[in-house]
């Protein structure tokens, strides 16, 4: 067909009823607000990931981390007598950074209470010990960044320890066994020199792998025949662990120190780090005037994404140093914190990662706000909290509030 008009599209409009048609708007002019806050309170139990050692940062200070976990028993004992004449720990670190060329010294102690797996702990968990610990054991020779597979010589008095009764070396899921008994060990790698950070995993194997850090005590009969005795701390049988980070922002170098964390300053920068450290709080408080408008009530969102430029500062903080992935949690009316859903919908459409060119995070959070809009019990609040991963390979600097580039939110939506 053809038209004199000048908008052929206009054709046959007047005779269709409104409601055949849609709108479609959008908006980059609602307010966001940013402030950087700290939690030392994370639940931490069960990690897939555990770490050990110190990091330092001149704007974020030391992290030093440390882990709690039980030890199964690779057997029970078979009630004979052995005599111990050596034990030997491996470990296998998945990763090392820092001072590899400085001396590194283990230690670990006794735990007084006993862990479970269906327990929550935290990352400033308070840990009750014991008299009983090996102390200042010397690691050999470590590589950075990369895999290393360790043995390291243990005490005798580690062996005497936990054969002082053989009788309560087994398991039971239903009586006090050697968990009951010996309850755990608190790690932690000591640096008289300058600091390492190790990670190590202490997950169950996979189904065609086997366990890679245990104790073995070298033992004897009293023929001499020679026997293996294992205590696993990586068990196919899960041990409850959690991870405990302690953060120290008071050493970061004067000229770099964050002056602003949980005061409500809206300052030009927020920080992000790994660790259970600082998040930066996004305050999205005009979505709440967008979700009492009548008219927003047939409306379906197209796109609702958020848009962080991050800060260089050409030194330790470049677009190489940029984390790989940052994400978001909502918070609910009664505290909850939860990651945005479309996370779950797809971790790409969800984005969080960076893009280096126009030097931004982009994330998406389109699920989310039509859940807002349409939740009609108001549990849900406007507040948000970017995050990081404890195996995060790097902190990040987020521009924000009077920053000449702040932080952007963009929706549009198709009005029925």
């Amino acid at each position: 067909m053809g038209s004199c008009e000048e908008d052929p599209a206009k054709i046959g409009r007047k005779i269709l009823p409104g409601s055949d048609f849609v709108n479609i708007e959008s908006t980059d002019t609602v307010t966001v607000r940013s402030f950087t806050m700290f939690s030392d309170s994370i639940p931490s139990s069960n990690p897939s990931i555990s770490y050990l050692g110190q990091i330092y940062d001149p704007y974020f200070g030391t992290i030093t981390a440390e882990f709690v976990s039980q030890i199964r028993l690779g057997s029970e004992w078979d009630d004979k007598y052995y005599v111990i004449d050596s034990i030997k720990l491996y470990l296998e670190l998945m990763n090392v950074t820092g001072a590899v060329d400085k001396p590194q010294y283990l230690t670990f102690r006794e735990i007084a209470k006993q862990i479970y797996t269906d327990s929550t702990y935290y990352s400033n968990q308070y840990v009750p010990l014991t008299d009983f610990k090996v102390a200042d054991i010397l690691l050999p020779n470590l590589k950075a960044d990369t895999i290393n597979n360790i043995e390291i010589d243990i005490p005798l008095a580690f062996g005497d320890y936990i054969t002082r009764d053989t009788s309560m070396l087994f398991h039971h899921s239903t009586k006090p066994d050697f968990r009951s008994y010996f309850r755990g060990l608190l790690f932690e790698i000591t640096s008289p020199v300058e600091p390492v950070f190790a990670s190590l995993s202490i997950d169950p194997p996979g189904v065609y792998e086997t366990y890679m850090n245990y104790f073995v005590f070298f033992m004897r009969d009293i023929n001499n025949s020679p026997k293996q005795y294992y205590l696993i701390l990586d068990a196919f049988s899960r041990n409850a662990a959690f991870n405990i980070f302690k953060h120290d922002y008071s050493t970061a170098q004067p000229d770099k120190k964050i002056k602003h964390i949980n005061d409500g300053y809206a300052d030009t920068l927020t920080y992000v780090q790994k660790m259970n450290g600082l998040h930066t709080r996004i305050m999205i408080p005009g979505l709440s005037d967008i979700k009492k408008d009548p008219t927003m009530k047939n409306v379906s969102i197209n796109k609702a994404r958020i848009t962080i430029p991050v800060h260089y500062d050409d030194d330790i903080y470049k677009p190489s140093t940029l984390p790989s992935q940052i994400y978001l949690r909502y918070i609910t009316t009664s505290g909850r914190k939860y990651i945005v859903p479309d996370y779950s919908v797809s971790s790409s459409f969800f984005d969080g990662t960076p893009d280096t060119t126009k030097n931004i995070y982009n994330i998406n959070i389109a699920t989310w706000l039509q859940r807002y809009i349409d939740n009609k019990s108001d549990t849900l609040t406007t507040n948000f909290e970017l995050f990081l991963l404890p195996s995060s390979s790097n902190n990040v600097i987020l521009k924000a509030n009077g920053s000449h580039t702040p932080v952007k939110f963009e929706l549009t939506y198709t009005r029925f």
